[in-house]
């Protein structure tokens, strides 16, 4: 079986939950489609497929449903091509590029021709992927013609299309509503141009309405239709045909319809398109705003770079720089790439990625992330990631993948939406039959006003924005808090947790040990002692000995010159320092060793209380002095514990530190369960039991050794600060290693799962509510029937209310701020 692929493909023709259902099922019919979920709120579809699928087939499926694939083409600029068999192995790279549809490469003009699904592949991306393969590429500047739809230039068209059908309805409703609303209005048209003359320049301003502005709800509704799978567009064209079609009728040809029926309703069928495009203006606007924190990531990343090509500094684009190339960062310049300081200090804000406010001292053989910010001083340093290898990408493509996912409460939605379209036009039927054959008169023009409402007001729009677009904001929101979502659907995951365990060193904890205490017994001097055992622990590698020797040092003793160390697993190390055996260990080590430990073990007894890890030191076998040493508890972990007890989450520890000191750091910090001295496959039986006693697991950690309990827990959460094993087994990211973000983490799931609710709350009850009034149920006791221009007008509010609900999101703020 082949490997599984993924794309994720920009699809045309999506205006409701109807479509996206109608897509998601051409997709998965595709034969080695594994999954398609498709996202309203961004127009796209992230496809899972693998053998006998391809792109090609993709989007012949979507094509033949309607919703073809965003196709766009690139031209490269190739260089080092010398023949044909060079044009040959770059056409195959490119096609073999997911998401590529057609590569055509020419030799003479050195340029490549590309056709690509948009959304599944950049040009930027191809460009790098033929540079690799040793073809120095860039994308042409010209090349962009085709490029991603653009949401401002579309809120700026659907503009433009909604003012000039306002402009040409206006006097079709003062013509005709002006003597409704003031009678004497009506009398003056009748004696000046005439009632018929009237409808005939309604009749002509409301053609050209619907024939310019509102041509495409005709153009995508009326194929849908004919293909038996209506949306939203079909019952636009449907509503509004037949209120022309029948007011064509009373003024072209009055004579075919029963007496008294002969009525005009162009205003409506004109006023519908206005307010729909409105509406879809307003949509587009707020759509473009729930990108934004995509763009402002994008946007940290700078355009050129100063690139050192053997001395001489030239300027050049991102795009064309390569690994191994040195740049050049000046002064209060943002880092163009990711690399290596080769050259210089200076302090570089990485608040961008870390969140944390204080820059990072960097010099030689240190990182540096391209969009972070340089300081005062002067940098050299080689690149080692480009294009989407660099860690800014990387968050942009964990934040998009977040931002498609789909979230186990969507699964009501597609129900309902499957159906939903084709049951209105059922109802609108009905409602249309029961009208003329129980209605009073004129029974014709009421059931028609009725049908048309019904038809009008049904807005599939909003349920299939509700839940894509509270992720969208949700996730970006929550990048920009620290907390980088890798599966959306852990949003939902989260804000259920009822446990929250938490490893200790590196995420309680600094992750930095220091000592803490040096007592000695008997004659020999502290100092004299501390540089023994310091020269015995500067040939060990395990982080405590290097605490110890940080211990020395700041106390300014040097250590002395040790022979024969040894490392005894699991007890300790021994050694020889001028004559003189040396032995420094764990109170197991010394009985192993037969040493009297006299009184010290009761002074360890306290110390062990306050978390301290506890060695003793032996030389020519006497004990001589006893070690403290502790990893310092986070400035920020107690205030986020408070946090998330406050928020009613029960805490826990799952460590494989000594069991007496984790619990006494459980004890100062008021975590509810321990589990201490356990492996990694403990930590899963450990984080299984709270499962089966307490409910949902969150699990919080940063080590290699972390992973199996991140990937196992209901949700796993990574300090960003850790190991690259345990950031891909999380669910979530935190972008530093301050627990503030799993505070922030936890607040965003539950504010965007709220905002969810709400946006379905309001998409559902307003068509359960909307729709038997616009059928006339009120009629028989108030004699009250809707107008489809009012229903035009609450379809329209319907989507715009549930965007707008959802870019609220966009100002939570954090409950907890990093602490420096």
């Amino acid at each position: 079986m082949s490997a599984a692929n993924t794309l994720t493909l920009k699809l045309e023709n999506l205006s409701c939950a109807s479509c996206v259902g109608r897509a998601e099922r051409a997709l998965t019919a595709v034969d080695g489609v594994e999954s398609a979920p498709v996202n309203l709120a961004n127009e796209t579809a992230r496809v899972v497929f693998s053998d006998p699928a391809s792109a090609n087939k993709l989007t012949d499926a979507l094509d033949r449903a309607g919703y073809p694939a965003r196709r766009e083409t690139a031209v490269l600029e190739v260089g080092s091509m010398t023949c044909a068999s060079c044009v040959g192995r770059v056409e195959r790279i490119l096609a073999a590029t997911p998401g590529v549809l057609e590569a055509r490469v020419n030799l003479a003009s050195e340029r490549a021709f590309v056709t690509y699904l948009a959304g599944a592949v950049t040009p930027d991306d191809l460009a790098a992927k033929v540079t690799k393969a040793g073809f120095p590429s860039r994308p042409r500047d010209d090349g962009a013609a085709d490029g991603p739809r653009d949401k401002e230039a579309e809120a700026q068209a659907l503009k433009q299309r909604a003012l000039l059908a306002a402009a040409l309805t206006l006097p079709v409703f003062i013509l005709e509503m002006g003597g409704h609303l003031f009678p004497p209005f009506h009398h003056w048209i009748a004696r000046t141009i005439g009632l018929g003359t009237s409808h005939w320049i309604q009749l002509v301003l409301t053609t050209i309405v619907m024939a310019g502005p509102g041509r495409v709800f005709f153009a995508k509704g009326i194929p849908a239709l004919l293909r038996g799978a209506p949306e939203m567009n079909a019952l636009v064209a449907l509503g509004t045909s037949a209120a022309y079609l029948y007011s064509v009728v009373s003024v072209v040809a009055p004579g075919i319809l029963p007496a008294g029926t002969a009525n005009v309703y162009f205003e409506a069928a004109a006023v519908i398109i206005v307010l729909i495009l409105i509406g879809r203006w307003m949509e587009a606007r707020a759509k473009g705003r729930t990108g934004e924190a995509i763009r402002a990531l994008v946007a940290l990343a700078p355009n050129e770079a100063l690139v050192d090509a053997d001395g001489k500094i030239l300027t050049r684009p991102v795009s064309q720089v390569v690994t191994g190339e040195i740049v050049v960062i000046r002064p209060g310049e943002r880092v163009p790439l990711d690399g290596e300081v080769i050259e210089g200090e200076s302090l570089v804000d990485e608040s961008m990625i870390t969140g944390e406010p204080v820059p990072v001292a960097k010099a030689k053989g240190d990182s540096v992330t391209g969009g972070t910010v340089n300081g005062k001083g002067a940098l050299k340093a080689r690149v080692t990631a480009v294009g989407p290898d660099t860690l800014l990408s990387q968050i942009v493509r964990m934040v998009e993948d977040a931002q498609g996912a789909r979230l186990p409460i969507q699964a009501l939605v597609d129900r309902i939406t499957a159906v939903f379209v084709p049951i209105v036009m059922g109802i609108a039927a009905l409602t249309v039959l029961v009208w003329l054959v129980f209605g009073p008169d004129p029974a014709l023009g009421l059931a028609l006003v009725a049908g048309v409402s019904v038809l009008i007001i049904a807005c599939p729009c909003a349920m299939g924005l509700a839940t894509p677009t509270s992720i969208m904001v949700g996730t970006g929101r929550a990048a920009q808090l620290g907390a980088l979502f890798r599966r959306g659907d852990a949003l939902q995951s989260l804000q259920s947790a009822q446990v929250v365990a938490f490893d200790k060193t590196g995420t309680l904890t600094q992750g930095r040990p220091e000592m803490t205490a040096f007592e000695t017994v008997g004659d020999r001097e502290a100092d004299t002692v501390l540089a023994m055992v310091a020269g015995a622990e500067a040939q060990s590698e395990h982080p405590l000995a290097q605490a110890i020797l940080r211990g020395a040092e700041e106390r300014g003793v040097t250590p002395l010159q040790a022979s024969n160390v040894q490392t005894v697993t699991g007890f300790g190390l021994q050694a020889e320092i001028e004559g003189s055996p040396l032995l420094v260990g764990s109170q197991k080590f010394m009985e192993r060793e037969s040493i009297p430990l006299d009184d010290l073990v009761d002074r360890a007894g306290p110390m062990r209380a306050q978390g301290q890890t506890v060695f003793f030191v032996a030389i020519d076998r006497q004990l001589c002095a006893l070690i403290g040493v502790s990893d310092p508890i986070k400035p920020d972990t107690a205030p986020a514990l408070a946090a998330l007890r406050a928020m009613g989450k029960q805490l826990a520890m799952i460590t494989g530190d000594d069991p007496a000191t984790a619990k006494a750091i459980a004890t100062q910090l008021g975590i509810d369960h321990v589990e201490a001295g356990v492996l990694p496959d403990g930590k899963v039986a450990a984080i299984e039991a709270l499962q089966n006693d307490v409910g949902k697991v969150a699990f919080v950690g940063d080590g290699i050794n972390d992973a199996p309990a991140l990937a196992s827990a209901d949700v796993g959460l990574a300090i960003g600060t850790g190991t690259d094993v345990a950031i891909e087994a999380a669910d979530v990211v935190l972008s530093s290693g301050a627990l503030s973000g799993v505070v922030n983490a936890f607040e965003i799931s539950r504010r965007t799962m709220t905002n969810i609710r709400q946006n379905l709350f309001w998409a559902f009850g307003y068509n359960v509510l909307l729709i038997p009034v616009a059928a006339g149920v009120l009629y028989p006791v108030w004699g009250l029937l809707l107008s489809p221009m009012l229903g035009a007008g609450a379809m329209a509010t319907s989507s715009v209310l549930v965007l707008t609900n959802a870019l609220r999101l966009r100002f939570v703020r954090p409950l907890l701020e990093e602490t420096s």
